[in-house]
């Protein structure tokens, strides 16, 4: 009798000392501030955003560890629910004019000038066809390319750095370089008062150094997670995707390519010169001994030209060495929409009229203005002079090799730069 009270009474202390091991764990890595929006602390309003269901339907159906997963961090979030949010103080940007020290912003500048809006009803329109062109080909079996068919499960989480999180507005964006994802990220930071400035987090994006923008350091990404929450991981990044709101920019994606063409090959940039220009300039124009750095390249003459950057692309070895880089890379392949159910997708064609809109369904426009465009951005008009010197049948194969992009964001074939 006494030998089963000592083994019932050691299970109970075994049982309790887990039960702080747990808490003491989930203390540790933060989870009192990485909470989520649930129903009493939602983000937005039901219905707020174009494409997301009033009701909640399928969220009660969440397996076990879900639901337990969902209890535990609501209760942090309650605990926390009295401290004082300095963001709801609403502070007031000012209208002074950055100190651009950044190369690309100091050559480009910033547009400055007044842009017209459309209205919310348009925007709300203009969601809903973006989505529904999304969905359609994304359900479409006839409309295929790589990777598509897999599952979220079945996205390394390598492929998931491209996700950034704000668990206090609720909010996850995919950014795609070469598509304002500078000064989204900057927004992000301030949302998130991830980074501080003389202990006070940044109120302005535009005050935020851009070395610190690209700092990977910076942002809380879902290939992070792991590091965080172990094998709960997965879970939670599934949870917030369904009660978070995600979005995402696009560009035309052979725009894009000469964006990214001129911003890293055509203005000096010693990391991409040594990654990229050397091996190109070997390859395809014939270059044995090149100087060993870029401003020594830039000084002889010796600069990477649109035609080596296409054939690089297209060639087929240049993969089995490493993956495009994200500035190139497709972003189906960065942001995998066809996984990941975006609330919102923006355009950098429309992005003057999509930033204020979707800052104000994030109900977060009081709190900061989207930072004004670059001058002299690379435009469509351009495509016919920087291709004009490209074969007919690379311009086909790369195509090919970007169609997805042209096919899920609504970007028309260039047909007049695939014929003759």
């Amino acid at each position: 009798m006494t030998k089963a009270r000592l083994l019932r009474l050691s299970v109970v202390l075994v049982s309790i000392f887990m039960i702080l091991l747990i808490i003491v764990y989930w203390d540790n890595v933060g989870t009192a501030h990485f909470y989520l929006h649930t129903s009493f602390s939602r983000p937005h309003s039901s219905g707020a955003i174009p494409g997301i269901a009033a009701d909640d339907e399928g969220w009660e159906a969440l397996p076990d560890v879900d639901e337990f997963l969902v209890k535990l961090l609501s209760s942090s979030l309650k605990q926390n629910s009295s401290i004082p949010q300095k963001t709801e103080q609403l502070p007031v940007q000012g209208s002074s004019k950055p100190v651009v020290s950044n190369l690309e912003e100091n050559v480009r500048g910033y547009d400055w000038s007044a842009h017209n809006g459309r209205s919310s009803l348009d925007q709300e329109k203009l969601q809903i066809e973006r989505q529904r062109t999304l969905r359609e080909f994304c359900a479409n079996s006839s409309f295929t390319f790589a990777t598509k068919e897999r599952s979220f499960d079945d996205i390394p989480n390598y492929e998931l750095n491209h996700l950034i999180v704000d668990d206090r507005h609720g909010v996850i964006y995919c950014y795609v370089p070469k598509v304002a994802c500078t000064n989204w990220k900057r927004v992000m930071i301030v949302l998130s008062e991830s980074l501080l400035d003389r202990g006070v987090p940044y109120q302005n994006p535009l005050d935020i150094p851009r070395e610190h923008v690209h700092n990977t350091s910076t942002h809380l990404t879902f290939n992070k997670f792991w590091r965080r929450y172990g094998k709960f991981s997965r879970h939670l990044m599934k949870i917030k995707l369904k009660k978070y709101t995600k979005f995402l920019f696009v560009r035309d994606p052979f725009v894009r390519l000469i964006s990214a063409f001129r911003s890293k090959f055509e203005l000096e940039n010693e990391e991409f010169y040594q990654r990229f220009a050397i091996p190109m300039l070997k390859l395809y124009s014939n270059h044995t001994n090149l100087p060993t750095s870029v401003r020594e390249a830039f000084r002889a003459g010796l600069k990477v030209s649109f035609s080596d950057f296409i054939q690089y692309l297209l060639d087929p070895r240049t993969e089995k060495v490493v993956p495009f880089n994200e500035h190139w890379r497709q972003i189906y392949r960065l942001c995998h929409p066809c996984q990941i159910d975006y609330d919102f997708i923006g355009k950098l064609e429309t992005l003057d009229e999509d930033a204020p809109y979707l800052l104000q369904l994030l109900k977060v426009d009081r709190l900061l203005r989207f930072p004004p465009s670059y001058r002299n951005r690379t435009a469509s008009s351009w495509e016919d002079n920087w291709f004009a010197k490209i074969p007919l049948a690379w311009r086909q194969q790369l195509y090919k090799l970007y169609e997805a992009d042209f096919v899920l964001f609504g970007y028309p074939k260039p047909e007049n730069l695939l014929k003759d």
